[in-house]
């Protein structure tokens, strides 16, 4: 299973690094003849989504998807292989949590700046065990396997949830797996308990799967657009970006204007969960946090410090990193107005 997993990665990656090739013909073409932020016809945007692609259906529900320049979107099962992409330049614009964005730098030097930070829900981010299981609890876990999504928000809360139980990471068997891995080695008895998030925890739930810990209270909400170098020297990229960022925000608010149960339906449809279920996920997400954006500012980057810090201090980064160093506020004047 685990082989297998590392087989997966790799295979992944040599698709990005494939991919970008293919991509940078492209991706030049558009940044030369983008020459004003004027002129957005000639502009494609490579965005990333994760688990489904729910930012582009959403915007399709709000009749917010008439965007004056091309998107293609591209799925991914965590934001952490979406920025590999970034890297390999198959993508332009990324969206994740906090945490991957960390683990890009430290790979080398950066190719992406963060522009910009959308405020959303941490609920479905959780530590869960199979049906049958007798652990109840975070520290129930000590000397079993635990599986965890390597280098996304699961890595970090299930960090802290093991030392808020007094336990260190040493005190589990941890086992770095993919969404969809994780979840057939919680059910096929490879694995004790799996930290993941999102369509993988719902699926976990519908499996019998019960929650041990959490990471809602953990987390800051602050989830990131990364966008490529070569976006950010582009005037008519710059506000290609931009203005997706402020649409999707919109389409947001159009959905608590009184239009769930519409969007609840398409979310249901797209990840196979009964729609009483999608409906209260959304309307328990919207209470918690609403999803917005929101310019670059120094409490965002002090948040995305203490995360980088407690990496460092897990031993998954080999030394301390300054996060300000690949964050800009180059998008903050265009996403306002947008906005």
């Amino acid at each position: 299973m685990f082989q297998r997993t590392l087989r997966t990665s790799a295979a992944a990656l040599f698709l990005l690094l494939t991919a970008a090739c293919g991509a940078s013909a492209e991706a030049e073409s558009s940044s030369s003849s983008s020459s004003s932020s004027s002129d957005l016809s000639s502009v494609t945007l490579r965005v990333g989504a994760t688990g489904w692609k729910s930012e582009e259906a959403i915007l399709q529900y709000a009749g917010l998807d008439d965007t004056p320049y091309k998107v293609k979107w591209n799925l991914f099962q965590g934001g952490d292989l979406q920025l590999q992409a970034i890297r390999a330049g198959a993508l332009d614009l990324a969206s994740s949590s906090e945490i991957p964005p960390v683990f890009a730098a430290a790979d080398g030097e950066p190719n992406f700046r963060v522009v910009a930070v959308q405020r959303a829900a941490t609920l479905n981010q959780e530590v869960v065990v199979p049906k049958g299981s007798k652990v109840t609890d975070i520290a129930g876990l000590k000397g079993g396997k635990v599986g965890y999504v390597q280098n996304t928000t699961a890595h970090y809360f299930l960090y802290e949830l093991l030392k808020q139980a007094g336990l260190k990471w040493s005190d589990i068997d941890a086992k770095p797996l993919l969404p969809n891995d994780g979840l057939a080695a919680l059910n096929g008895g490879g694995i004790d308990a799996f930290a993941s998030y999102g369509t993988s925890i719902t699926t976990a739930h519908q499996q019998g799967a019960t929650t041990v810990g959490s990471g809602a209270d953990i987390l800051s909400g602050n989830f990131l657009w990364s966008a490529r170098d070569s976006v950010l020297k582009s005037p008519a990229q710059k506000a290609a970006v931009a203005d997706l960022i402020a649409r999707i925000t919109r389409a947001y608010a159009y959905v608590r204007d009184g239009h769930e149960d519409g969007f609840a339906k398409i979310t249901a449809d797209a990840t196979h969960q009964p729609l009483a279920q999608a409906r209260k996920d959304l309307l328990d997400a919207q209470a918690q946090r609403p999803t917005e954006a929101r310019p670059v500012g120094d409490d965002t980057i002090a948040s995305q410090q203490k995360v980088a810090d407690a990496f460092t201090e897990l031993g998954a980064l080999k030394e301390k990193l300054d996060v300000k160093s690949f964050w800009t506020t180059a998008l903050d004047a265009e996403l306002r107005k947008a906005l």
